[in-house]
């Protein structure tokens, strides 16, 4: 570019407070400055006389931003209503001040900085806290120009930015609630297109890097693809909150299971501009609730097994009894019945051993028993293991 060509520009000034967070207790210290001279006396009440039934008085009063006129050693020459409003002060109160009473951390150093930077004709934006007259303070985002009423001054624009500045803190506090949550938390834009996850949608999935979900379709991520579709439709078509247990593929393509919520995404006009999802990691909790399932389930079986030996033990000790006193009775001679009689005494003492096998079982396991094809695994197959 041409040395004689100037671009405008913005300097940024950030001010450190004297007191920012509590009211003063003591008068605060002022900046200690050469006192009016003639040449100021002069340049001040030109300006006011000029003042009164000018359309700068009127422009003046009518910006919304508190406004003071200063002279170049930050003697206040002028302010607006606004000014009055925003500090507590009356007209001549102020004028009686200088710009380092209003704005907190000022100093001499200050006038020049700014004269400086206003020299090479570029805008000078400051961020700062502001005094009242009973010692508060209030942030404050201050622009300063140059302005030239018969001699040269400063003008400068004071708004308070409390609201902004809560705004811009709660922003913050959720961002950093956001990032550090221990549930996934994604947006997407109208296509389902992830614009934004946190890490630990990072970490759910697999990823190394938040950067490489960005831009992916959320569908992806989630196993069923016809539940995923009906989720999009829900919320992007109906409108609705959409909440479910899900099955996520993560980037190795296992699966974990997840509780999914979805809910549309508006702007401050009320327009949809996408999907804000939250998922929960649950697989623990599947896991839990199966160990219970499969606890009753055991529970259930040793119960019934326990029941079952108790009703035959009485039968089998009877059987086994009556068998032993029928051997008595019997014709020792016939070596046939000798032997179906002895027989029928080891079933019985073989029922009677497995019975009480049966009842000291504290865990229901089970066992092969028919040879099926490999990869059967059927009920019909396995016998309790004993």
């Amino acid at each position: 570019m041409p040395e004689k060509e100037k671009s405008s520009q913005t300097m940024r000034i950030d001010l450190i407070p004297d007191v920012p967070s509590k009211p003063m207790t003591e008068k605060k210290k002022r900046v200690v400055i050469a006192p009016p001279t003639r040449k100021h006396t002069w340049v001040k009440t030109k300006i006011l006389e000029k003042g009164k039934n000018s359309r700068y008085q009127e422009l003046l009063q009518s910006v919304y931003d508190a406004a003071f006129i200063t002279d170049l050693n930050g003697r206040i020459i002028d302010v607006n209503v606004r000014a009055i409003e925003f500090f507590l002060y009356n007209r001549n109160e102020l004028c009686n001040l200088t710009i380092f009473d209003v704005i907190s951390g000022a100093s001499d150093t200050l006038i020049q900085t700014l004269w400086e930077n206003l020299g090479n004709e570029r805008f000078t934006l400051i961020q700062a806290y502001c005094v009242r007259k009973d010692g508060t303070f209030f942030p404050s985002e201050i622009s300063v120009n140059k302005l030239r009423l018969g001699q040269m001054c400063l003008c400068f624009f004071l708004r308070d930015i409390t609201i902004r500045r809560q705004q811009e803190e709660m922003l913050r506090t959720e961002h950093t609630a956001i990032q550090n949550s221990g549930n996934g938390i994604a947006v997407t834009n109208l296509d389902a297109k992830l614009e934004y996850v946190n890490p630990a949608v990072t970490n759910m999935w697999g990823f190394d890097a938040l950067e490489e979900l960005i831009g992916k379709d959320v569908r992806d991520l989630l196993s069923d693809k016809e539940a995923a579709d009906k989720m999009v439709r829900t919320v992007m078509s109906n409108h609705e909150t959409w909440t479910a247990e899900m099955k996520g593929r993560r980037n190795d393509t296992s699966e974990f299971d997840l509780q999914v919520s979805a809910t549309c995404n508006r702007n401050s006009d009320g327009e949809s501009v996408g999907i804000v999802l939250s998922f929960v990691d649950i697989s623990d909790r599947k896991r839990a609730e199966e160990a219970i399932k499969e606890a009753e389930r055991q529970r259930v079986m040793l119960e019934s097994l326990g029941a079952a030996c108790h009703h035959l033990g009485q039968p089998a000790t009877v059987l086994l009894a009556n068998i032993s006193i029928i051997r008595k009775k019997l014709d020792t001679s016939d070596a046939t019945v000798n032997e179906l009689v002895q027989a029928s005494i080891e079933a019985a003492e073989t029922l009677r051993d497995v019975l009480h096998k049966l009842s000291a079982v504290n865990k229901y396991r089970t066992t092969e028993y028919l040879k099926r094809p490999e990869g059967s695994d059927s009920s019909e197959s396995r016998i309790l293991e004993i």
